[in-house]
């Protein structure tokens, strides 16, 4: 099952969004034109729909309340409005739908002003509804958030809750005591990675530091074995042997990694795992071109290849990655910023014509999507 089609009203940078979503899809924009905003609509729904320590409220507060969740653009708007469809396929019928409305009370609290779920376009859900009408305070909570209310549809909620997001932040993986977020649940920025390693069983975890390794060998130059182990003090470490080193003294911890050489391993991992949906924010940061341009077909491959396949959603602006040949366009979402806040679009009949001639999405989209006035930013008096 896959997230098929993404409706938002008054989400930050957006006063309005209606998106189709395909197995992978790539979102691409300036600057502060949206993306990462969107991506986070994503996180919103699983942070909603945790039994434990997450809800409505929860999920709000932590991006800042409400008023910094409402679009700058809609700055009298009074709710919120997220709506989303789930599919078996991209190209089939919507199995699922869930739409969640939420506003501010004078009170500073926060209400669930609509909540709908249906399937197979029978309603299952109608809120607010009478119990509501004589208790107003049951809309400070979801029903999505309450095992005893969503027994009909737990099916959305433990797709929600099995949502995966991932920016690794590689000295946050070097030295996460130093940055102090060890403690983070869902650990977006892989502070907690080789935990997460160390908590796999071995031989799973074996098989995926293998597929791993046998990566690195072609991209990363003179280098030969990945180990995991755990150092005297029994923590759990990653090291690296390059070819042209003496085992006895060219073992190499992760603090000694490249920037990118971290973000291969946790982006590599990550795709091994599964998952209903995959978040990736800008995964060919710190790659060389080269690496970064055959991006797509590893995780399309490695996507297929996991026995939990993940639905992929990319943001990403690079050149390198969005020129290689094999993006589906029908997977691309283009992000323009105007008067009116940020809009999403579809590719447009002649972007796809280009696609079709043999043109990549960064020669036939990303040009459209630069700053108009770029040329403004040389040094000339």
């Amino acid at each position: 099952m896959l997230i098929s089609r993404l409706r938002l009203e008054n989400w930050r940078n957006f006063r309005e969004l209606d998106v189709p979503l395909r197995d992978v899809t790539y979102i691409l924009g300036a600057n502060a034109s949206g993306k990462s905003n969107l991506l986070d609509v994503f996180r919103f729904l699983r942070d909603v729909g945790k039994s434990v320590g997450g809800g409505l409220s929860a999920a709000v507060n932590s991006r800042g309340g409400f008023d910094d969740l409402r679009s700058l653009h809609s700055p009298s708007a009074s709710e919120v409005l997220v709506d989303v469809e789930l599919s078996e396929d991209a190209d089939e019928q919507p199995l699922w739908r869930y739409v969640l409305g939420f506003r501010s009370l004078e009170n500073g609290m926060l209400a669930v002003s609509r909540e709908e779920v249906a399937r197979k376009g029978e309603i299952l859900l109608r809120r607010p509804g009478p119990d509501d009408i004589q208790d107003d305070a049951l809309l400070s909570q979801t029903h999505l958030e309450q095992t005893q209310a969503n027994a009909r549809f737990r099916e959305i909620a433990a797709f929600f809750s099995g949502i995966r997001y991932l920016h690794l932040v590689p000295q946050l993986l070097k030295y996460p005591e130093r940055a102090g977020v060890r403690s983070l649940d869902d650990d977006p920025f892989g502070a907690g990675f080789l935990e997460k390693l160390a908590g796999t069983d071995d031989s799973v975890r074996r098989a995926r530091l293998e597929m791993i390794e046998a990566f690195l060998r072609t991209a990363v130059p003179g280098f030969d074995t990945l180990q995991f182990v755990k150092d005297e003090r029994g923590n759990p470490r990653l090291r690296m042997l390059h070819s042209h080193s003496r085992a006895a003294e060219g073992w190499r911890s992760e603090e000694s990694f490249s920037d990118g050489t971290l973000r291969l391993i946790g982006l590599l991992w990550s795709l091994q795992e599964g998952g209903p949906v995959l978040l990736l924010d800008k995964p060919e940061l710190s790659l060389n071109e080269g690496i970064a341009e055959r991006l797509p077909e590893v995780m399309e491959r490695l996507r297929n290849g996991s026995s939990k396949r993940s639905q992929l959603v990319i943001c990403t602006q690079s050149e390198a990655l969005l020129s290689n040949p094999g993006i589906d366009g029908r997977g691309v979402i283009a992000l323009e910023v105007g008067e009116q806040g940020s809009r999403g679009r579809v590719l447009n009949t002649q972007e796809m014509e280009a696609l079709d001639a043999g043109f990549s999405i960064s020669e036939a989209v990303l040009p459209k999507l630069r700053p108009k006035f770029l040329n403004r930013l040389g040094l000339k008096e």
